[in-house]
């Protein structure tokens, strides 16, 4: 019975591997950082643990809806989805793949590091930091960019803009 509660398992990261972020769609739940575990409950369901990239992200019914489709198509009920907020999602989740899709897409990724790694599971404090030098932009890949407004698309972007191509573009912030 444990081969086949393996094989269920691995079958659901497989699945959930090609759930994308609905305000992002070139980069999967997975890839940002956003799912979490998919694992067995002491009931014996499939447990999807997901966390938003922030508490208020408008986004979280929409992934909890995808993510139950796709366990759906695949036939992999019964299971449950369950949000957790601990640890706080943390930009230092993002995959380098993901970076790179979202330079290609034409968002210029975070900076640095938070200190949260890769889905730390130990308590982080959270640094505002009041400013940080300006992004490169995902176009040009110019350093002389600007910032136009603290909030772009969504709240976890800012809008920036390339002096030298004069290209918009989101930075996605770090935290």
């Amino acid at each position: 019975m444990q081969a086949t509660a393996d094989h269920a398992l691995e079958r659901a990261w497989a699945v959930l591997e090609s759930v994308p972020d609905p305000e992002i769609p070139v980069v999967s739940i997975r890839e940002l950082g956003i799912l979490r575990d998919v694992r067995r409950a002491d009931d014996g369901q499939i447990e999807v643990v997901i966390t938003p990239t922030y508490s208020g992200c408008p986004a979280m019914s929409q992934i909890a809806e995808d993510v139950a489709h796709a366990l759906d198509a695949a036939a992999l009920a019964p299971y449950r989805i369950a949000t957790t907020l601990s640890p706080a999602w943390t930009t230092d989740w993002i995959t380098d793949e993901a970076r790179e899709k979202l330079r290609a897409y034409g968002i210029a990724p975070p900076t640095g590091n938070c200190g949260g790694g890769a889905q730390s599971t130990s308590e982080q404090p959270i640094t505002f930091i009041p400013k940080l030098p300006a992004p490169a932009c995902p176009h040009c890949g110019s350093k002389h960019t600007e910032r136009l407004a603290q909030f772009g698309s969504t709240a976890c972007k800012a809008l920036y803009r390339c002096i030298d191509c004069r290209e918009p573009f989101d930075y996605f912030k770090p935290y």
